[in-house]
C-alpha cells in the first residue's frame, strides 16, 4: 500500500471513474497541533465502513501540514509535500518527506507498531494531519528571584520572563507519543506543551543564562545580544525531553532579564566607581578632590552630628594627603636646624599672635679687661618678646632707655 501523486501518477487503473473517499484536513485553530482527517464518502462507495480508507481514495495535504496514514497502530504512509495523493493498497509503501525532514523513514522503523490506539485490535485506518507551522507567543517567566554569579557584578538576584516559539520537527515522534497514549481527533498545543514541557523550559532558562555568562564572559544584562546562542543552548538543554520524546524544537526566544532592587543598587554603585576610576586614572589629585567632596557630603549627614563627621574627614584627609604625596613621589619638608656656630637665629612662634619672631641669642663681648662677658638679654615690656634692637620686632614698642 502506498501513496501516488494525483498530479503525476496514472490513476485510471487504481480508481476507475471516481474516487472512493475524499480525505481533507478540517479547519482548525492555530493552537491545534494534531487533527484527524475528515473522510467524505464518494458516490461509488455505497456502503462505507468506519475506520477503513478504501483503495483509490484521494487524500489532500494542505501547505504547512504533514499527513500520516496509520493502519492498526502502525504508521503506513507519511508525507510533508502539499498536494493531492491517491491511496493505492496494491503499491509499495512510499514516504514523501517534502525536503523538510531528515530521517523520517528511520523514525517510522524505530516506532514500528508501538502506537496502540488504547489497545484496540480491530482494523482501524486513520489519516492524521500534523501542524508544521511555527507556534508563536508562548509565554514563560520565573516564579521567584534566582541568585546567580555575574562575571562583572558578582552575586546578584534576577527574575526573567519572555516568549518563545517552537515547531514540530519530527511528526512521527509526536504522533507516537500523543496519539499512541490517547487516540484523539484533535490535540492542542496546551495539551502537549502547557504543563510539564512548559515548566521544563522555564527551569532551563536560568541554566542557559549561567552557561552564556561563563562561556562568553559577559554580564547577564548583555545576554539579549546573544539571541542565536540562547536558542541553540535552549535546544541542547531541552533535546532529551522536547525533541527526542515529542519531536519539538525551539525556533525563537525573546528573553528579558531584570535585577532585583537590591541588585540594581549594587550595579549602580559598581558603575559609579568604575566611571570614576576611568575618569581619574591619570589624575590622582582629581580623584582626591572628588573623594573629599564625597567625604564632605557624608560628614554633613553624619548621625553623630556634622562636626563629628568633619573632624573624622579632616583626619582622613590628612592621611589621604600623605598617601597622595607618597604616590606622587613628594617627601614632606623637615625643619632645617642650622649648624651650631654659624650665627643663624632659629625662629619661634608666638602662641597668642602666631607671628614668628627672632629669639635673642646674645653674642659674647669683651669686657674692659679683655674677658668675654655675656650681655643681659632684653625683653619687650609690652608683649614680653626678646628684643635685639631699639624696637620690639613683634609689637613695635620702643625699647626703654
Amino acid at each position: 500500500m502506498g501513496l501516488i501523486s494525483a498530479a503525476t501518477g496514472s490513476i485510471s487503473s487504481v480508481v476507475g471513474d471516481q474516487f472512493k473517499e475524499y480525505v481533507t484536513c478540517p479547519a482548525t485553530d492555530k493552537n491545534v497541533l494534531i487533527c484527524r482527517g475528515v473522510v467524505n464518502h464518494g458516490q461509488g462507495n455505497n456502503h462505507p465502513s468506519d475506520g477503513i480508507i478504501s483503495n483509490g481514495s484521494k487524500i489532500v495535504v494542505p501547505k504547512g501540514y504533514a499527513m500520516m496514514i496509520i493502519d492498526n497502530g502502525a504508521i503506513k504512509e507519511f508525507t510533508a509535500e502539499p498536494g493531492e495523493f491517491i491511496w493505492d493498497t496494491s503499491s509499495e509503501p512510499s514516504i514523501f518527506e517534502g525536503g523538510l525532514f531528515h530521517g523520517i523513514g528511520e523514525s517510522i522503523k524505530r516506532i514500528g507498531d508501538r502506537i496502540t490506539y488504547g489497545g484496540q485490535t480491530a482494523r482501524d485506518q486513520r489519516v492524521y494531519y500534523i501542524n508544521l507551522l511555527t507556534i508563536l507567543d508562548n509565554k514563560f517567566g520565573s516564579t521567584q528571584s534566582e541568585t546567580i554569579f555575574d562575571p562583572v557584578y558578582g552575586t546578584v538576584e534576577i527574575t526573567y520572563n519572555g516568549e518563545y516559539s517552537f515547531r514540530v520537527v519530527d511528526p512521527t515522534v509526536l504522533v507516537a507519543k500523543i496519539i499512541g497514549a490517547n487516540a484523539s481527533d484533535e490535540v492542542t498545543v496546551d495539551e502537549v506543551v502547557g504543563g510539564q514541557l512548559k515548566s521544563q523550559f522555564a527551569n532551563q532558562v536560568s541554566v542557559c543564562i549561567s552557561d552564556l555568562m561563563v562561556k562568553n564572559n559577559i554580564s547577564f544584562n548583555a545576554i539579549q545580544s546573544y539571541k542565536n546562542d540562547v536558542i541553540s543552548v535552549m535546544n541542547n538543554l531541552l533535546d532529551e525531553t522536547w525533541t527526542q520524546q515529542y519531536g519539538l524544537a525551539i525556533e525563537d526566544v525573546t528573553l528579558r532579564i531584570n535585577a532585583t532592587e537590591e541588585s540594581k543598587e549594587i550595579i549602580r554603585q559598581y558603575s559609579q566607581e568604575k566611571s570614576r576610576g576611568e575618569l581619574y586614572a591619570n589624575n590622582p589629585q582629581g580623584l582626591m578632590a572628588a573623594a573629599t567632596a564625597d567625604a564632605m557630603k557624608a560628614g554633613a549627614s553624619n548621625e553623630n552630628g556634622a562636626m563629628m563627621g568633619f573632624m573624622g574627614m579632616n583626619m582622613a584627609q590628612t592621611v589621604g594627603g600623605n598617601a597622595m604625596n607618597a604616590a606622587a613621589g613628594i617627601t614632606p619638608s623637615a625643619p632645617q636646624t642650622p649648624p651650631v656656630g654659624q650665627g643663624t637665629t632659629p625662629e619661634t612662634v608666638d602662641i597668642n599672635n602666631s607671628i614668628p619672631v627672632k629669639e635673642s641669642v646674645p653674642t659674647s663681648a669683651p669686657d674692659a679687661e679683655g674677658a668675654n662677658v655675656s650681655p643681659v638679654a632684653k625683653f619687650c615690656t609690652n608683649c614680653g618678646s626678646p628684643i635685639n634692637g631699639n624696637f620690639c620686632g613683634n609689637c613695635g614698642t620702643p625699647v626703654a632707655k
